[in-house]
């Protein structure tokens, strides 16, 4: 009987249990599971504790338990009693996992079953993870949310926000370690620098080639400080142009900014300056000449400024900078002529030829139809790139164990600069002078003009790369630091442009206008939208190739062209690249008590012509901003353009709200990429002057993209005698025209175009001159003004000549060309008589241009020039209802030369060589 009772109980015991297990599967019955972590961007990750996403940096968040979906369960389970049944039959225990599926970081409406690609973007697509905690109600700490309307900084996913967490900073501080402090050497004192600025020749490019050097010295000779210093430098300009020098990121009388027809005159040939101000900050700066394009061939150096007691380290100054044989202006005037000898030269075309090759041609007829160029990321093609004047610089007095600080600047003209290291993590410390919380990436991103403060360490006795690259990838330049066998940091593999073209063309709307995902607010770097151009993240361009060893795919040889060091690795999705969000300040960073003032500006800008605006005004289209000693300001800042732009503040450093309450980061610079929407705040705490807020890509910065804020009741500053001067020659910067032309000498005769244009006008003669009358002379001079940010209206006046001898056996497709195709008889024979007319670019980048003479004669033009067709073949086409049409190739040899042949109703088919400046 003993044994019998036993049984039962155990039976009894064991469908109690059983009928647990089974509730487990009800709604609100689950087990309680461990809890673990997880990145709503990469879902992927999965961390038994709380921190941040080893992929982008993002907070982790709890996970939610997998469960039966609710409506599936109320569907299939009935109740009866004490009966646990489903349709009368016995209960299934519920899966253990739901089945997988993928989706994109990008383009979160893309769901699929099996791994791959996103044929959106081209992403690759990653594990879902099941649907979380709803916190799209989650606020900002109050110090951020009062500010912003209660909205989150950062890319918004559910609310969450991507920052470094107190677990990350510690983890960075016990990996760097206890760092000794050093005092300073003297007391507070005045220390003098004479600067002596002369012409030089470098052959940084491989041929000898105009330069401005410092002492001597390009870049310009580093000057050191101590916190409580007085600087007293004098300037001695020994060229036969004018200049100035612009101390970056300082603190100082508005008189001594350097800003030429600004806060001073330009230092004349022949002219010494004193630059005198007090040193009240310390950190990494650097300061460059703000004279025309003089920056761009070699006036930039380090300005550092050192902490009374400052951290015994060694610590070495870099700066980063881009190298052009060809002449600043010259750039500067080819950018304004959209000619593609810059793409040419990178091999960045993106032509129709490469589009069908790559099966790419719908996204590039997309591209075309929104009246969108080739992508790129960068402006210029540069011949060389420099860190300290040199392309490989050698630093053998390291050994294992020793930590170095870099103190970076980048004194490119218009070149950002990815940073890696062979010899593991990097440890940002400064950012633009200021301390922040140690952050450890595996790379970072540094805008034009920003500077940043890393410690690495030397981890065996051997010599490590410090890998610096362009934006574009063309090219890079390296710090070696250590002695013995070189340690490859890995070059970076070729953008995927057409990738890029394809996720442009998904941002971009009809109107030009940059279209927001839904359900991401893009703020402070978090979500790179060239992120799908990147091998090394998104996977190669053709995956197949990978299939056989022999493709070698990913293989990144060295500098020296060897075998060693080549990068053989698979693209590595877990690379922790720097965003703002993971920079926090030590101490606290709220602004003063003072009244509140809010901007707004658009970052605007157009390829085409290359203008770039705020709110689509120049500098010169725009009055100063007046503010008050004492207020602050907060500045909301959405770029509406393609590309990335780095914002710096004149005089005074603004906090990036970023989700870290009172410890937001403090910068002078702010790198602002497409789509995003930044907040910045700054106490107007100068006693007056104006300083200037800008791009500081050197290029957009002159074709006018900046404002001026100017101190309400400043007192006159000495140094501009005559402020109506100084602004008309700081105006000229962003007025000046640009002469740009084609002339085609062919075997049918010549024809061609001149024009000189500026930010909204352009003027223009073109001409078709046939070998004899009978083929005509024709010649139309025409000046008129762009309407719009896009610029794609052209209303203009001007005068037209056209003779040509009568030929009555001439015939085209149209027949006889007697009347025009408005029934009107033709007076191109001979006609000379004022135009009007408007010109609009079409989509697929047509113009289409209607216009009347003065002899009530209409004309309807249809046409497009350079047309891509392969990476250096360009096709032209034209019509109109004169019954005159034409079509021509043009195979381009070098910037200036081409080949080409077009046939002309009028003047037959031939062929020859075209000019293009």
């Amino acid at each position: 009987m003993k044994n019998i009772t036993l049984m039962v109980l155990i039976l009894l015991f064991g469908q109690i249990a059983k009928a647990q297990t089974d509730m487990q599967g009800m709604p609100g019955m689950q087990k309680q599971q461990q809890v673990t972590y997880t990145c709503p961007m990469h879902p992927e990750i999965h961390d038994a504790k709380p921190g941040n996403c080893p992929k982008c940096g993002m907070k982790l968040v709890k996970e939610k338990p997998k469960a039966v979906a609710p409506k599936t369960a109320a569907k299939n389970m009935t109740l009866k009693g004490k009966n646990l049944k489903a349709d009368n039959k016995p209960m299934e225990k519920a899966p253990a996992a739901s089945a997988v599926s993928y989706t994109c970081p990008m383009h979160p409406d893309i769901h699929s079953a099996q791994p791959g690609n996103c044929p959106k973007c081209g992403m690759k697509l990653v594990k879902e993870q099941p649907k979380a905690m709803n916190m799209s109600g989650l606020n900002m700490p109050a110090t951020d949310s009062a500010k912003t309307g209660g909205k989150m900084e950062g890319m918004k996913m559910d609310g969450m926000k991507m920052s470094s967490g107190p677990a990350d900073i510690q983890a960075a501080k016990d990996h760097l370690g206890s760092i000794k402090t050093i005092s300073a050497k003297y007391p507070p004192r005045t220390v003098r620098y004479d600067l002596f600025i002369a012409d030089t020749t470098v052959t940084y490019g491989g041929k000898p080639k105009r330069a401005i050097a410092v002492n001597g010295s390009i870049p310009m000779p580093t000057l050191t400080f101590t916190e409580g210093d007085t600087a007293e430098i004098y300037v001695h300009n020994k060229l036969k142009e004018e200049t100035s020098l612009h101390w970056h990121g300082l603190f100082l009388p508005n008189r001594y900014d350097g800003v030429p027809n600004m806060t001073q005159m330009p230092i004349k040939p022949g002219e010494t300056h004193l630059y005198k101000f007090p040193i009240k900050q310390h950190g990494t700066h650097w300061y460059h000449s703000h004279t025309g394009l003089q920056e761009q061939i070699g006036m930039y150096g380090a300005f550092i400024m050192n902490k009374r007691q400052e951290w015994d380290i060694p610590t070495i100054p870099l700066v980063l900078s881009d190298w052009t044989n060809m002449n600043p202006k010259e750039v500067q005037r080819s950018l304004h002529a959209a000619t593609d000898w810059f793409a040419i030269k990178k091999g960045t075309t993106q032509s129709y030829l490469e589009a069908i090759r790559s099966g790419n041609f719908k996204t590039k007829v997309a591209n075309e139809w929104k009246r969108m160029t080739a992508m790129d990321v960068s402006d210029v093609y540069y011949d060389n790139f420099l860190i300290n004047g040199k392309n490989q610089n050698e630093q053998p007095q390291f050994k294992a164990g020793d930590k170095v600080r870099l103190r970076i600047a980048n004194g490119g003209a218009s070149s950002y600069f990815w940073l890696k290291y062979a010899g593991g993590k990097m440890t940002v410390v400064a950012t633009d002078g200021n301390d922040v919380a140690p952050v450890e990436v595996d790379r970072l991103i540094v805008a034009v003009s920003e500077t940043y403060d890393v410690v690495v360490t030397i981890p065996e006795n051997k010599s490590y790369e410090f890998l610096v690259t362009p934006e574009d990838r063309t090219k890079s330049a390296s710090l070696w630091l250590g002695k013995g066998d070189k340690v490859y940091a890995g070059k970076m593999p070729k953008l995927k442009y057409f990738a890029g073209m394809k996720m442009m063309n998904d941002m971009m709307d009809m109107n030009g206008n940059m279209v927001q995902m839904d359900g991401m607010t893009m703020q402070n770097q978090i979500m790179d939208m060239n992120t799908v151009m990147y091998p090394e993240i998104t996977g190669e361009e053709k995956p197949a190739a990978k299939k056989t060893k022999a493709t070698m795919a990913g293989m990144q040889m060295a500098n020296d062209q060897s075998m060693s060091g080549m990068n053989m690795a698979a693209e590595n999705p877990d690379i922790v690249t720097l965003n703002y969000n993971m920079l926090r300040d030590p101490g606290k960073t709220s602004l003063p008590a003072g009244p509140w003032r809010e901007l707004k500006f658009d970052l605007t800008g157009n390829m085409n012509r290359y203008v770039w605006t705020l709110d689509n005004k120049t500098v010169s289209e725009s009055d100063k901003i007046l503010i008050k000693k004492g207020e602050n300001l907060r500045i909301i800042l959405y770029n509406n353009s393609m590309m990335r732009h780095p914002m710096h503040l004149h005089g005074h450093d603004f906090r990036v709200l970023n989700g870290q309450g009172e410890n937001a980061p403090m910068k002078n610079v702010l790198d602002i990429m497409p789509m995003e929407r930044d907040t910045i705040e700054f106490a107007a705490n100068e006693p007056g002057g104006d300083w200037f807020f800008h791009c500081h890509i050197l290029y957009h910065m002159m074709s006018g993209m900046g404002r001026v804020f100017s101190y309400e009741n400043s007192p006159p500053n000495p140094d501009v005698p005559d402020p109506k001067l100084a602004q008309r020659k700081l105006f000229w910067d962003d007025q000046m025209p640009h002469l740009m032309g084609k002339v085609g000498l062919e075997s049918n005769g010549t024809d061609g175009q001149v024009m000189l244009g500026s930010t909204r006008w352009k003027a223009m003669t073109m001409w078709h001159l046939g070998t004899d009358a009978m083929m005509g002379y024709e010649s139309e001079t025409t000046v008129g003004r762009y309407i719009g940010r896009n610029q794609w209206l052209f209303p203009y006046v001007g005068f037209d000549y056209h003779y040509k001898k009568f030929n009555p056996d001439e015939k085209n497709i149209f027949g006889s060309d007697y009347k025009n195709l408005f029934g009107q008889v033709s007076n191109k024979e001979n006609r000379h008589t004022v135009v009007a007319g408007v010109a609009y670019t079409l989509p697929m980048l047509f113009v289409a241009d209607m216009r009347i003479d003065g002899n009530g004669k209409l004309r309807f033009q249809l046409g497009r020039e350079d047309i891509p067709v392969a990476q250096r073949l360009r096709m032209s086409l034209m019509i109109n209802t004169d019954k005159e049409y034409s079509a021509g190739f043009r195979y381009i040899l070098t910037k200036y030369f081409s080949l080409s042949t077009h046939y002309d109703s009028d003047m037959g088919l031939g062929g020859g060589l075209t000019l293009t400046y």
